[in-house]
């Protein structure tokens, strides 16, 4: 029998670690091929890791609530066959037992990494025959490939021979001869490594198995499942003029184990920053372990603040998407040299010309925010430096990158925290289009099942905060971003209209911008054509 070890895989846009959720299986269970094992929580999003084994549970690797980094073990897996044991080779020591099944990853694991990586995708020739007719998955994570029936038995015979007494000169010769076998040979299945492409596809009813990859080697990337699913929508579009087309922009080596905590203070230490969380990797025995988990509340059981005197009524971990957030927002005060400015705005016309469009086609009316999102489109094309990024090479010296198209963020609160979601080529979508991408994406941000993907790359961000009942506010940009425009509530308010005080809808505009990249001027000038354009939408709508 042998065991498999699955380690977290590389979920993607230089992700290190993600927090396990909830597991799917236990220790005992039967799983197969592909089969969800866990779901895991990174600082992007909420995603189910599939199980590139199948066979029998033999160990979870992790409890539910701890943080895993990439390349660690993630859950191990016994495919329930005998191996063949030959007539010269010594029989496995309890000590090689021991070692084969813990925890850290193989000494040959790492010279074999990328041999593993391609070996889901690319049987050798004389393979292929024996192989053409088992079924092939198709799904392949970062170092683990599954393919036409021969992946696991690959690896068992690896397995075997290191069990059976092969130096580590005979199996980095095994390992050289298999990769120049393996790129070599033509590609059998798909060539997929993210977990998130391949979910995106099965979401979307796209056979990977038809595409060509454009990354390296023919990998299959997030892109070209966006391409297939525009071909669809573009053909849907021909044949029904109604129908919104979605369109994509065609646009981290695993970290150290965290150091050994050191044992817990004490309930009644004058320490502020006293935590009683456990830390991951701690080496404090299990009986202070178990004695700093029962004293939480301190002697009588409370946990007293020594700078406040007050109880400590709840203590939260700081990871996962709340980490991300504060970690983006720290880095944004800390380097953005940020200048905010404001205007209030009569938005009467814009809600008149809103109510038109729903009288007339209620299903499809664009949203008030999708109206502000196309205003604001126009005003980037105007004004492009503040759809830019300041970028830092590695001499030291700085560049401005101004980019052609526009990635529009939209600040989403959802259960998980404060999101920015994204659309591609915004600026190539018409208003209806707009309306209907701007559906979609809040709903699966919100949702929790946005991909890594969808939550980055956004070149400006639209805040509408008027949602929450606030007038303003002074937005942090959303690094690396130089701006982001904030919508405040819509109001009745008295207001001056040719001479005459009358009461109109009123709104405020607030923009945040990085004036290393963007001067007065120019801002005022964007946030005055945005302001314009609402105030008088039929006009604006004819000059885009």
């Amino acid at each position: 029998m042998s065991i498999n070890v699955f380690h977290l895989p590389d979920l993607g846009e230089g992700l290190t670690e993600a927090d396990i959720l909830h597991w799917l299986v236990a220790e005992g269970d039967t799983v197969a091929m592909d089969q969800p094992i866990v779901e895991v929580e990174t600082a992007k999003s909420a995603v189910e890791i599939p199980s590139p084994f199948e066979g029998t549970v033999h160990k979870l690797h992790g409890t539910e609530g701890e943080t895993l980094t990439v390349g660690q073990s993630l859950i191990s897996v016994s495919d329930g066959a005998e191996a063949p044991a030959s007539e010269d080779a010594p029989a496995p020591t309890a000590e090689a037992s021991a070692a084969e099944s813990d925890d850290s990853p193989e000494p040959t694991q790492g010279a074999s990494y990328r041999e593993e990586e391609r070996a889901g995708t690319h049987p050798s020739a004389e393979e292929s025959a024996d192989d053409e007719s088992d079924e092939s998955s198709g799904n392949v994570l970062i170092g683990y490939g599954t393919t036409s029936g021969g992946s696991s038995r690959r690896r068992r015979r690896g397995k075997s021979a290191r069990t059976s007494g092969g130096s580590a000169t005979g199996q980095s010769g095994a390992a050289s001869h298999t990769h120049d076998a393996l790129t070599a040979a033509p590609r059998m299945a798909p060539t997929v490594i993210s977990p998130l492409v391949r979910k995106l596809a099965k979401e979307h009813g796209v056979d990977i198995t038809a595409l060509t990859g454009t990354g390296p080697g023919g990998l299959i990337m997030r892109q070209d499942i966006r391409a297939a699913m525009d071909q669809v929508d573009d053909q849907r579009r021909r044949s029904d003029a109604a129908g919104p087309a979605p369109t994509g922009l065609a646009t981290a080596p695993p970290a150290p184990p965290a150091p050994a905590a050191p044992a817990p203070w004490p309930a009644n230490a004058s320490d502020p920053g006293h935590s009683t969380v456990p830390t991951r990797g701690g080496a404090a025995p299990a009986a202070a372990a178990a004695a700093a988990s029962s004293n939480v509340g301190g002697t009588h059981g409370q946990d007293v603040d020594s700078r406040t005197g007050l109880t400590v009524a709840q203590r939260e971990p700081v990871k996962g998407v709340r980490k991300a957030i504060s970690d983006a927002m720290t880095r944004s005060r800390t380097e953005i040299p940020e200048a905010t400015i404001w205007v209030d705005v009569d938005a009467t016309e814009l809600l008149n010309l809103r109510a038109s469009y729903k009288a007339k086609d209620p299903e499809n009316a664009p949203s008030l925010l999708a109206l502000l999102a196309r205003f604001t489109l126009a005003g980037l094309r105007a004004y492009p430096q503040l759809c830019s990024r300041i970028e830092t090479h590695e001499d030291g010296t700085r560049s401005i990158a101004r980019f052609d198209g526009v990635n529009l963020g939209l600040a989403v609160e959802s259960e998980r925290g404060l999101l920015v979601p994204n659309l591609r080529n915004a600026d190539k979508l018409s208003t209806l289009e707009l309306n209907q991408r701007m559906r979609e994406v809040i709903e699966v941000a919100r949702s929790g099942k946005a991909s890594p993907s969808e939550l980055s790359g956004s070149t400006f961000t639209l805040n509408n905060y008027g949602v929450f009942g606030t007038d303003g506010a002074t937005p942090i940009i959303n690094h690396p971003e130089v701006g982001i425009l904030g919508i405040g509530r819509i109001i009745d308010k008295p207001w001056v209209v040719n001479g005459e005080l009358a009461v109109r809808k009123v709104t405020t505009l607030t923009l945040a911008f990085d004036h290393r990249v963007c001067d007065g001027g120019s801002a005022g000038g964007f946030l005055r054509f945005i302001a314009d354009a609402v105030e008088d939408p039929t006009s604006a709508f004819l000059r885009m």
